[in-house]
């Protein structure tokens, strides 16, 4: 198998200046460029659009109000809805959440925002155990219709307590719905999707994704369009090897793609969407068309999202249809470091992944042979 370390050596040695303000190139060349719209506009419209459509629906956070989101997500939401709705918080991570959670108690619909999911820790005794299992714990009597968002994963330049992700930390906790978007399609569809759940959604975003554009058709947004919670995307089709992906490693993992097909590699991508349901259907079924595998996630290798993948395939009839073992790509398992070359060496990257997809792709065609 090859290791997380061993995929990392190359950007050791080829290290370069970290440019963090230049996002991932969105795969949109094709759309005209008027159907362009930035991640966290996406996510803005989908917040406006449904708290227009349920006045239960309100937002609380730290400074989503009169700075109108340390991310500029909320942007226009407290001019044009209140003080009642678009609430600004103290720096009491715990005690806001925890108001929001007995909100949803109350049959009313919060959007907790965390500037960043890494003050989640924070609360995460409230995510976890006030609204997570209370729905169990009620016998179904108190639904939890609240949402969790804010960024998550490796940030720029702000260290180990700043930039890792929770997405299997969260994922692993039976109650909660957790999802990853990518793209603008993702952020809109999902968000809209994640608020109107009668479940407690997780929703992590994207720190370095909130500027780059993606298409999202004016027809998604006349047509009320939802993204199914639970249900992965292909978002490039492929015969020889499946990239299982989610949030801004897509992006890594079609670069890679695009590297791949000009040795005549064909690359199918599966972005997730959802860590918790997982789609097993869309991945089992790729694998099944692929007979190769290779998870990737910014995340710490152990009991990571591609931990989980790795073991579904071992239990269930896709694991006859490997012609090579799976190879999981995953950030290094090191608290991330502060330096800016330290910092670009311990997550994977582009040229990692074409690496890995040359060598699963000779070691499958040996063992077929």
């Amino acid at each position: 198998m090859l290791t997380t370390l061993r995929a990392l050596r190359p950007s050791l040695r080829a290290a370069q200046p970290l440019r963090a303000a230049q996002p991932l190139r969105a795969f949109t060349s094709s759309t005209p460029r008027a159907n362009q719209v930035a991640v966290r506009e996406a996510i803005n419209m989908a917040i406006d659009e449904e708290m227009g459509r349920d006045e239960k629906v309100f937002i609380m956070g730290e400074e989503v109000a009169q700075y109108q989101g340390a991310y500029k997500v909320t942007k226009g939401l407290h001019a044009k809805y209140g003080d009642k709705r678009v609430i600004d918080t103290p720096i009491t991570v715990m005690g806001f959440t925890g108001l929001c959670i007995g909100a949803a108690y109350k049959n009313l619909k919060p959007i907790v925002e965390f500037m960043t999911f890494n003050f989640s820790m924070q609360a995460i005794d409230q995510v976890v155990n006030s609204a997570a299992k209370q729905y169990y714990m009620s016998a179904g009597d108190v639904a939890v219709p609240i949402v969790f968002r804010g960024p998550n994963g490796a940030a720029a330049g702000v260290a180990a307590q700043h930039s890792q992700c929770f997405a299997a930390w969260y994922a692993s906790v039976p109650g909660l719905k957790v999802v990853a978007p990518y793209s603008s399609e993702d952020c809109y569809g999902l968000m809209k999707a994640a608020i109107r759940d009668p479940n407690p959604v997780v929703v992590l975003e994207h720190e370095l994704l909130y500027g780059t554009e993606f298409p999202l058709p004016q027809s998604m947004v006349d047509d009320d369009f939802v993204v199914d919670i639970g249900k992965a995307k292909t978002e490039r089709e492929g015969t020889d090897v499946t990239i299982v992906t989610f949030s801004r490693a897509v992006g890594i993992a079609l670069e890679a793609a695009e590297e791949a097909a000009k040795e005549g590699i064909s690359v199918e991508v599966i972005n997730l969407r959802t860590i918790r349901p997982l789609d097993r259907d869309a991945v089992i079924a790729s694998v099944k068309k692929t007979n190769r595998l290779i998870t990737l996630e910014e995340g710490w290798p152990q009991h990571g999202v591609g931990a989980e993948i790795g073991a579904m395939i071992m239990e269930t009839e896709a694991f006859d249809y490997l012609d090579a073992p799976l190879v999981r790509l995953t950030g290094a398992d090191v608290p991330m470091p502060y330096a800016a070359e330290l910092e670009k060496a311990a997550l994977p990257r582009s040229h990692n992944v074409v690496n890995a997809i040359k060598e699963i792709t000779f070691r499958g065609a040996v063992r077929a042979a």
